[in-house]
């Protein structure tokens, strides 16, 4: 493996890709704490826990985003990155803001989904033991 000048960083979401493009260092939090990772770093995969992800850019900007639990894998200068919930924040100050707005939402709505999936699944079973009463 030839040494880089960055890495190559993908962040998805189930629904989308929240971020694709370079990267010179990138700041996450697994399992076991918090770790830091350049261009020429070794393969790595990791678990990672609700927490705030920097990325730095090819250009020395700073990227955040609020992130729910998720997988990094980087393999070569790939760093693949998929979580099941992100927000993507200007500075620090203002990304805690939004995950509590954001996250708070979904939460609701996934709430509001499940509900709506148990009265399906009483309605079926109600049917299903009518189907078997003589008439």
């Amino acid at each position: 493996m030839s040494l880089a000048e960055h890495m190559h960083v993908s962040l998805r979401v189930p629904t989308r890709l929240l971020h694709e493009g370079g990267a010179l260092r990138l700041v996450a939090m697994a399992e076991n704490g918090s770790f830091g990772m350049l261009p020429n770093h070794a393969d790595h995969v990791a678990p990672l826990v609700p927490s705030v992800l920097v990325l730095t850019d090819t250009e020395g900007k700073e990227h955040f985003f609020g992130i729910d639990h998720g997988l990094l894998v980087k393999r070569g200068h790939q760093v693949d990155i998929a979580v099941r919930r992100a927000v993507r924040g200007d500075n620090l100050d203002t990304l805690a803001e939004t995950i509590d707005i954001m996250f708070t939402q979904i939460d609701e709505e996934e709430r509001s989904a499940r509900t709506a999936m148990a009265r399906l699944e009483i309605g079926m079973v109600r049917h299903f033991g009518q189907l078997n009463k003589p008439a």
